[in-house]
């Protein structure tokens, strides 16, 4: 494993920030980090990257432990913080001039061929720049690091559509290099579309972890029907779960079930319910991720 945690726990007083989590990450994968502000994404990455001392618990990170050699972790791994802070009185060409100088894993070529791609204008000074420009910059010096493992917190906050997608295929072309990526982000489509493995963290607990092909095996069936449902088959046990549940004016019973498995042999059985309509559809991470945190 290129990192692995062990309960690891993070608290400040009473509160908790992250709860005993346990998760790996395997050398060569894309591993989206998902959950809203205040899930303990971030708190997690700064305890990886020795930032912060964790409470109880453990983890190692490319051979590294984070309490006793957490140079050592970073030595392996370029870090795009949420709100990476710049030299204001620095243009961008020196920004990328410093930090190739500071790091030799750090090239200097690579990183003005991607402030390039994005479109960024480097002979601006930082001070002078938008919130997205110094993201685009600070991108920059992160993924043009030569380190086999890249976490990025949120690359993609305040760059426009565009800039977006060139963030994602440079992620992509990272990891086809041999880099490791983990991705913490809000934005569920990019993590569906980039990432092969999630984990969701609610209230800074880990609450789900899976990998993007399962998740796109699963469908979501919306049934309407003319008569009383008997419940799931045994045979679907553990493989089809009811979600939702209601009658409506007329009387009709409405049911919502998820289904983890091939659609195959569930139409056999969905052809033996008294039908009167049905829509089915790929689950998809949102309907996953809504499941943890908004109640779906």
């Amino acid at each position: 494993m290129l990192v692995a945690t062990d309960r690891l726990t993070k608290r400040y007083g009473s509160f908790t920030a992250l709860d005993a989590c346990s998760l790996s990450v395997h050398g060569g994968e894309v591993f989206g980090l998902l959950g809203p502000n205040g899930a303990g994404k971030t708190t997690l990455l700064r305890l990886l990257l020795g930032y912060l001392a964790p409470t109880s618990g453990s983890a190692t990170v490319v051979g590294h432990d984070i309490a006793t050699d957490s140079l050592g972790v970073r030595s392996k791994v370029a870090y795009l913080p949420g709100e990476a802070r710049l030299f204001r009185r620095m243009n961008g060409r020196e920004v990328l001039d410093f930090f190739a100088r500071l790091r030799p894993a750090c090239s200097r070529s690579a990183a003005g061929r991607v402030a390039e791609r994005l479109g960024l204008d480097v002979s601006r000074q930082v001070a002078r720049m938008s919130t997205g420009m110094r993201q685009k910059l600070a991108l920059a010096t992160v993924l043009a690091t030569d380190v086999p493992l890249v976490i990025l917190d949120e690359p993609t906050a305040n760059l426009d559509p565009t800039a977006r997608a060139e963030v994602l295929d440079l992620v992509r072309e990272a990891n086809a290099a041999g880099k490791t990526v983990i991705f913490s982000s809000h934005v569920l489509s990019e993590v569906e579309e980039t990432c092969g493995r999630v984990a969701i963290l609610r209230a800074g607990r880990l609450v789900h972890e899976q990998s993007i092909a399962e998740i796109r095996r699963g469908h979501r069936i919306r049934a309407r029907l003319t008569g009383s449902f008997a419940g799931v088959p045994a045979d679907f046990d553990g493989h089809v779960r009811i979600v939702d549940r209601r009658s409506d004016a007329a009387g009709a019973e409405r049911l919502v079930f998820e289904a983890a498995e091939s659609l195959a042999p569930l139409l056999g059985w969905l052809a033996t319910l008294p039908l009167a309509e049905v829509e089915i559809e790929p689950i998809g991470l949102a309907a996953v991720y809504d499941r943890f945190h908004r109640g779906g």
